[in-house]
């Protein structure tokens, strides 16, 4: 059997093969799932997301025109889906950046974490989920699942410009942390 592409698959549901669509969600749901885990901070919640984001994705398929990547159009959606939720529920979306320190209390919890961890790729994304949503967000969609600055500002809906500062705010940010509390030691 030939692997179709994934634009096959998404000409395949367009014309009307409905079943194809679970391609789809085999090729995104775990990095979704991640993505919207790390903006919700519930499993539940981001269950729900993902559920109404694929339903939102299957329902506007024939909108996709193609003029971007598939995976920008679908971190759009998944992003929005992720907004609503939090609005829902009168949560407010951190917009600037504020100093790590003020937000979270990293004391011994770090060793905990370090402790049960096996791999430092599993660590140092821990590390990531302690930095406020935006930035967290913004570093995942950039290190781990590859998008261009570009489609990071149409995923998240500001400018190349604001992109750019937002990745090196959060760099940073993250930068301050692990210098902060010696993880440069454990990490390299």
């Amino acid at each position: 059997m030939k692997k179709l592409t994934e634009n096959e698959i998404i000409e395949s549901v367009k014309k009307g093969n409905h079943g194809d669509f679970a391609l789809l969600i085999d090729i995104y749901k775990d990095r979704a799932y991640s993505l919207l885990k790390k903006m919700l901070k519930n499993e539940m919640d981001a269950e729900e997301a993902l559920q109404d984001a694929f339903l939102k994705v299957f329902n506007s398929l024939n909108e996709f025109r193609g003029d971007s990547k598939f995976s920008t159009w679908f971190y759009r959606i998944v992003y929005n889906t992720a907004l609503t939720i939090i609005s829902s529920k009168k949560r407010k979306i951190i917009m600037e950046m504020n100093s790590v320190e003020d937000h979270f209390d990293l004391g011994d919890e770090d060793n905990k974490i370090y402790a049960q961890t096996e791999n430092h790729n599993e660590y140092i994304l821990q590390i990531v989920d302690k930095l406020p949503v935006r930035n967290a967000l913004v570093i995942i969609l950039f290190y781990i699942d590859g998008l261009s600055l570009n489609e990071i500002s149409n995923v998240l809906g500001i400018s190349i410009v604001n992109a750019k500062v937002l990745l090196h705010r959060s760099r940073n940010a993250l930068r301050n942390l692990v210098l902060k509390h010696n993880y440069q030691e454990v990490i390299l």
